[in-house]
């Protein structure tokens, strides 16, 4: 168990005390991060003793990124990677880098850490030159040292009072040759993964600290209730409880002993006493329900408008989407102390510093006065409860100066109460040529905002719950050319004419947020479903008539790739069926192109991923197995969302509580073989991988039914009853 205090911070094995965020200085225009922290020491310290420190504001989510940075950094500074400390988010130590969400962490805080670095190596050599009576250029860091070609050598601690890296990082820096690359490149093994898999302490959850009390909250029955009657003295009483907190409709219960906090709160529940609630549509009046509500229609991209409708076949389709949950392995928790000045947080959401303006705006606190520290949480890709549970302990840390307290949720509140993916409908009408080519593409999407995170305090479930409430911000729909609902809605193949619209729901019955890949899983899905719906209406190859229409040479070199490695064309047994796909997530990060095979069970219409061959262009890669590790774990989860998760609900709210009652991927539906093939491109920019595989995954898998059972599902998830429905066995 990790055991913590306010005032010091076990990180990575290194103690790190006192250091603050360095002051904001002009510099020119800089890559990734470096334009919001220029400074060199915002991402690399070295000590008196020599020892480097590479400071990060993403965090670890298990996409691996401790290891890839500790890699950039080592390489431009010609240090061993295991020499090297790291640092992340935590709002005191590290720069500002908002949320870790849309694969970002290469593109932003990579760039920015290996430029930093390589600046600091620039000083490093300069300050030895001084020393040695040499040219920098005749000298080279290694082994913790600058050495010069007489054998002469200076520890980094002996001249590290000469290198002032509070200095800006220069708009030009020399950076290291690829082909001279001895750490970028390699599979190292990733420093997150020996806790993780020997049982060690690795996550939040796993946090224990002196004096450290337990807490549990009750939530209602359903969203939008109110506690209209709770009798707290009988569980007031009880041996080990140490409060119940009451304040408007947030209770909680605190405990000397988790299990006492357990029960307690299980008593709470059946003496509390609500009323209303937020109605929700039936399911089979779910998708009615979504295309009547009020939408503002934004057109995202044309071409060709001047040019008349060419003459043509036209085919429509429609694409539907349930709501879908994270679905985090771990439920959420937090852990926070108050010492009646200061609140430390220790929190498993994905921005530190948004969280931080939260909390203080929740708490009335200068934001100077709140500190948040990121720690693992056990699974999630996007907002699930992390900063809800932040909240919690904040509020009770208040109420309890001096202890840290720690919230931790139930499957069922994780499950209940968690910001869902958003329910989608998305509407695609194209024109074939005679010749079989897209000359005409229409397409929208509706769909309800994907990001209600912090940083305001009313997007903190138990804000909303005081006496004196704070509201939740009106929903606001995020810009392209990333996107939200409509993230990946524009096709990057060449149509002489297209129009794309996004129709934004802000009023939606659940509540919604961030999940992987946010709009793109179901806009790549719908996009790419009838990509290969065209094809069989133009009697072509599913791959050939991808090819025919791109240009990009990359995106052409991924689908070959592919398609090359899966053996394309070759015939398979009955029963199973091929499906190809491919997209560039938000048309500016990773290239993934996707072939799988399925077998699809006729009487049961159950789905069942028997292979999948994926090739990925990520521009240059740094850990060749952190790449696939978030390529085959993409693969993975977006299978189970699509063939078997959706949040069941009934007019009340939602109902599912449990892995029962949302059902996942166990591990006999993993996939016989799952290959990840990496296009390596040294030299280019990282460009972000972590969510290029879920669209994807979906619509290769639709193609794939199509071609094993011939029935085409355009719903998600596309379960056995679905399938079976379609066959009409």
């Amino acid at each position: 168990m990790t055991a913590l205090t306010r005032r010091t911070l076990l990180v990575g094995g290194a103690l790190l005390v006192g250091i603050g965020l360095p002051r904001r200085v002009e510099a020119a225009s800089l890559p990734g991060s470096l334009e919001e922290a220029p400074r060199i020491d915002a991402w690399i310290r070295i000590g008196e003793d020599g020892a480097v420190t590479v400071l990060t504001g993403k965090a670890e989510l298990g996409q691996g990124i401790k290891t890839a940075l500790i890699q950039v950094a080592a390489e431009e500074l010609g240090l061993d990677p295991a020499a090297l400390r790291l640092h992340t988010a935590d709002t005191e130590l590290t720069p500002d880098e908002g949320y870790t969400a849309g694969s970002h962490s290469m593109q932003d805080s990579a760039t920015a850490i290996r430029h930093a670095a390589a600046a600091a190596r620039a000083l490093l050599l300069a300050a030895a030159g001084r020393r040695l009576g040499l040219p920098p250029a005749a000298l080279q860091v290694e082994g913790g040292a600058v050495a010069g070609p007489d054998g002469r050598r200076l520890t980094l601690g002996e001249i590290a009072q000469e290198v002032a890296l509070d200095t800006a990082v220069p708009e030009t820096v020399a950076l290291r040759d690829p082909a001279a690359y001895t750490v970028v490149g390699r599979p190292l093994p990733r420093v997150d993964i020996p806790a993780k898999v020997g049982g060690g302490a690795a996550y939040v959850q796993d946090i224990r600290a002196p004096g450290l009390v337990h807490a549990r909250i009750l939530r209602p029955p359903r969203p939008g209730a109110r506690l209209v009657g709770l009798d707290t003295g009988e569980v007031a009483a009880r041996p080990g409880v140490i409060r119940v907190h009451r304040d408007g409709d947030f209770v909680a219960v605190v405990a000397e002993r988790e299990y006492a906090a357990v029960t307690a709160m299980r008593a709470l529940a059946r003496v509390a006493v609500w009323q209303g609630g937020t109605s929700v549509p039936e399911p089979d009046a779910l998708f009615t329900d979504l295309a009547g509500r009020s939408a503002t229609r934004t057109i995202i991209h044309e071409a060709g408008t001047d040019a008349p409708v060419p003459a043509g076949r036209r085919i429509t389709a429609q694409y539907r989407r349930r709501y879908q949950m994270h679905g985090s392995i771990g439920p959420s928790c937090a852990v926070a102390e108050f010492d009646g000045d200061r609140l430390t947080m220790w929190s498993h959401a994905q921005g530190m510093f948004p969280l931080r303006k939260a909390l203080a705006e929740m708490l009335s606190l200068p934001e100077e006065q709140v500190r948040c520290i990121h720690v693992e949480g056990s699974g999630c890709y996007g907002h699930n409860g992390a900063d809800d549970a932040a909240g919690d302990a904040a509020l009770l840390a208040r109420a309890l100066p001096g202890r840290p307290v720690r919230v931790q949720y139930t499957r069922e509140q994780e499950h209940l109460w968690e910001p869902y993916g958003g329910a989608m409908l998305t509407e695609a009408s194209a024109v074939l040529s005679p010749e079989g080519r897209i000359i005409d593409w229409d397409y929208a999407v509706r769909s309800p905002t994907h990001l209600t995170r912090p940083p305001g305090a009313g997007q903190l479930l138990s804000a909303r719950m005081l006496e004196k409430p704070f509201p939740a911000p009106p929903p606001k729909a995020l810009p392209q050319p990333e996107g939200g609902g409509d993230r990946n809605a524009i096709p990057l193949y060449r149509f002489p004419k297209a129009r794309v619209a996004h129709d934004f729901v802000a009023d939606m019955p659940l509540r919604v947020s961030a999940l992987r890949s946010l709009g793109a899983y179901m806009n790549v899905f719908s996009i790419e479903s009838f990509v290969d719906e065209l094809a069989e209406a133009a009697g072509a190859d599913p791959v050939a008539f991808r090819l025919n229409h791109l240009d990009d040479e990359r995106a052409r070199a991924v689908i070959e790739e592919a398609a090359g490695r899966f053996g394309w064309g070759r015939t398979l047994p009955k029963g199973r069926g091929a499906g190809f796909a491919f997209a560039r997530y938000k048309n500016l990060a990773a290239f993934c192109a996707l072939a799988v095979e399925v077998e699809v069970a006729q009487e049961s219409g159950r789905v069942r991923l028997v292979r999948a061959h994926a090739a990925i262009d990520a521009g240059q890669v740094v850990n060749p197995h952190g790449i696939r590790d978030q390529i085959e774990g993409g693969i993975i989860q977006a299978m189970s969302w699509s063939l078997f998760e959706a949040v069941a609900h009934d007019a009340e709210g939602p109902t599912s509580r449990d892995w029962s009652t949302y059902p996942i991927a166990r591990f006999p539906d993993i996939p016989e073989r799952l290959d990840v093939h990496l296009i390596d491109r040294p030299g280019q920019p990282f460009l972000g991988a972590g969510e290029v595989a879920q669209g994807p995954t979906a619509a290769a898998l639709a193609n794939a039914i199509r071609n094993a059972a011939g029935v085409r599902l355009r719903e998600l998830p596309m379960r056995p009853e679905l399938v079976k429905a379609a066959i009409g066995v």
